[in-house]
């Protein structure tokens, strides 16, 4: 038996029950493949459903105000991806009459898809025979050929992606390529693969040779940066907070925050706020005390983020360097999308104000 008939055969008996497996309709798809880039499945799961119920249809999620889909993401992380599948959905509806492109390459026309995201994409809901390669298939792939050299090289990558297309079953490419990724999640894992469970075990070299725990190659990561990061919650007189957005582009595009931003070198971190609160919005607060302190990891740095209470003093807000800002009551705080480290200010606000009052 060859490689592909035996790792079909795995999953047609052991494929997981998925909410989007149980439609091949290819708005669905696509929603589950940009959810699912970089991000687990148990995370994935509910918001998939809810993302779902609210926006059933292409139409209805290209209807939706981008800061209710923001909104709606909330948590998932990754945001470039909502406004990604904002502006796809949008192409799709208003230029394609709702219905996506059948083919990997067509898929590439939209907005936050690449190669491996229009591959997936087309074998799945359409069955064209394209190839996909992330990080679940490049392992696979590295320990099946006992592959020794660097996979983060581009031309050994390049050389990945001519395997995948090579090794493709020509009949059911979706349900191979999906199988290939599952294979990955659950039995070939990184640290501790499960060679006695592999179904594919007498194809591997890399297990043959005893070298299945050093594949794949990699070259060591950098440190990762840390930043200290400095925020106001600044308070009105009439009880209001003020907040602000980030500009549509860029990390966090779109979502609120309290504002402030990285401290320099040689600065303190009140001098840090003053000078963003300058640079961003064109105000001066009184610094006051610092509220709470978060830890916060994104994908290449680390932050700690100082929240202090301020005082509002003066100074008519400007949009310099924001999208937008706006004064609101610490109970209106829900209506808008904040990313993980801010929620942490406003969960510890909400505990606070809970013990005063």
């Amino acid at each position: 038996m060859t490689f592909q008939t035996d790792l079909l055969t795995w999953f047609d008996q052991h494929a997981a029950d998925l909410p989007w497996r149980q439609d091949k309709d290819a708005y669905r798809v696509w929603l589950s493949e940009v959810m699912l880039q970089q991000t687990q499945i148990e995370t994935v799961k509910p918001y998939y459903t809810r993302f779902l119920a609210a926006y059933p249809t292409v139409h209805d999620l290209a209807a939706a105000p981008l800061a209710d889909v923001l909104k709606l993401w909330e948590g998932l992380g990754y945001y470039s991806r909502a406004r990604n599948l904002h502006q796809a959905a949008r192409k799709v509806a208003q230029e394609m009459n709702g219905t996506f492109p059948q083919t990997a390459e067509g898929l590439l026309a939209l907005p936050g898809i690449g190669r491996y995201t229009a591959g997936a994409i087309a074998s799945i809901a359409f069955g064209e025979r394209a190839p996909v390669l992330d990080g679940n298939v490049i392992r696979v792939f590295s320990r099946l050929l006992d592959l020794a050299d660097d996979v983060t090289q581009p031309a050994v990558k390049e050389r990945l992606w001519q395997q995948a297309a090579d090794w493709l079953h020509l009949d059911r490419p979706g349900d191979y390529n999906q199988a290939l990724m599952e294979l990955g999640q659950v039995v070939c894992k990184p640290r501790q693969p499960l060679c006695a469970e592999c179904p594919v075990q007498r194809h591997c070299r890399a297990f043959a040779n005893g070298t299945q725990r050093e594949r794949p190659v990699k070259k060591a990561k950098a440190p990762t940066p840390h930043y200290d990061v400095a925020a106001a919650m600044i308070w009105n007189d009439q009880g209001q907070l003020l907040i602000a957005q980030r500009p549509m582009e860029g990390l966090l595009g779109g979502l609120w925050e309290f504002p402030g931003g990285k401290q320099e070198p040689g600065e303190t971190l009140t001098e840090c706020l003053l000078r963003e609160l300058d640079e961003e919005l064109a105000i001066r607060v009184e610094v006051g005390e610092l509220f709470t302190t978060v830890q916060h990891a994104f994908t290449h740095f680390r932050i700690t983020l100082h929240a202090f209470t301020c005082r509002y003093v003066s100074g008519e807000p400007q949009k310099r360097g924001v999208q937008d800002w706006a004064w609101v009551r610490p109970d209106e705080l829900e209506r808008y999308s904040f990313g993980k480290a801010d929620r942490e200010v406003i969960r510890a606000l909400r505990e606070r104000r809970s013990m005063l009052f």
